[in-house]
């Protein structure tokens, strides 16, 4: 089973929709998956879940969420005791691992514990790799073929916990200035995790028994998403920010010294092209399921037929080339 982290510290680049009909993809081809909301703003736990079910995990006495499960550990009532993940199944092929606010308070406990590694402190460890042992454990119970794991946009201690237990990264942009200078900075902090991660797995103290992931964070592609259009025209600067992605991506997170300056097309570490399918999403959201799967009940017609089956190929053929990098990449580590 492989971890992938969707994540980019910038707002609105659509990362929890990509998880979301990612996920039901990777079900439409009958693989199992494990949907990880690891954003305390829950918003992949809303996609999966109505209002009743959302109201059933968080308000109960022991919530089943991701945060009530790191409960203890996290407020010095349980040191070196086994977290339990509760995996809530949305569907035969389909687990989700729930989020809730709860989970924002963790940042400062995250935070403090970074450095006590250094001093090989065993809390410090249990702490600090507390999501990515929920994780793995979860995908065992699950038996999942995969997790995709959504990351809340920002670069604090829960997202730098949640890349830690991801093997590979994905990052979705938009064609704008700002989701380019967001890369610059999501490449700074990648590189800093990293490296942190295995200077701390250096100072391991003896006798922990905790299996530790490797922290890798192997960037694996990103995925532009494309603007809305406004009367035919494309958004201003469209253009030129899609030229400048690849040179950025190269650049920023896969740190390439001199880079190729000139146009890259196709580039090779672009995964997919995404329309936004404003409308299609709108109704996708009413009816709560992924677009691809909606039906003439679901108020779409039949001029809408070759859209929804251009949705289900670009969505089917980035779930395809996720998987086809993920054995590239393991093999050539073999």
């Amino acid at each position: 089973m492989k971890s992938v982290a969707f994540f980019s510290n910038k707002v609105g680049v659509g990362t929890t929709s990509l998880v979301h009909h990612l996920a039901w993809m990777f079900h439409d081809q009958n693989q199992r998956v494990l949907a990880v909301d690891l954003d305390p703003q829950s918003g992949l736990t809303s996609a999966f879940l109505d209002e009743k079910a959302r109201a059933s995990i968080w308000q109960a006495t022991e919530r089943a969420t991701i945060d009530g499960s790191i409960n203890a550990l996290f407020d010095g009532l349980a040191d070196g005791v086994a977290l339990v993940p509760h995996v809530e199944r949305v569907d035969e092929r389909i687990g989700l691992l729930p989020s809730d606010l709860g989970l924002s308070e963790r940042e400062d406990e995250l935070a403090s514990q970074w450095p006590k590694c250094l001093d090989g402190d065993p809390r410090a460890f249990q702490v600090t790799t507390a999501f990515a042992r929920l994780v793995s454990d979860a995908s065992e119970q699950f038996e999942a073929d995969i997790a995709l794991i959504d990351v809340g946009p920002n670069l604090g201690a829960i997202s730098r916990a949640a890349l830690i237990a991801s093997d590979y990264v994905v990052v979705p942009l938009r064609a704008d200035p700002l989701s380019l200078q967001a890369v610059r900075c999501l490449g700074r902090a990648l590189e800093s995790w990293r490296k942190g991660w295995q200077d701390r797995m250096a100072r391991v103290p003896a006798g922990l028994d905790l299996d530790l992931p490797a922290g890798k964070m192997r960037p694996l592609g990103y995925i532009e998403i494309r603007p809305a259009v406004n009367l035919g025209s494309p958004v201003k600067g469209f253009a030129q920010c899609v030229e400048a992605a690849p040179l950025e991506y190269r650049k920023s997170i896969l740190h390439e010294t001199s880079p190729d300056s000139s146009p890259v097309t196709p580039d090779e570490h672009c995964l997919a092209m995404l329309d936004g399918y404003q409308f299609l999403m709108e109704l996708a959201e009413e009816a709560r399921k992924p677009m691809f799967m909606l039906k003439p009940g679901d108020r779409v017609n039949g001029s809408h037929a070759e859209t929804l089956l251009r949705c289900h190929r670009d969505f089917n053929t980035l779930r395809q080339k996720i998987l086809s990098r993920i054995g590239a990449a393991d093999a050539a580590e073999a």
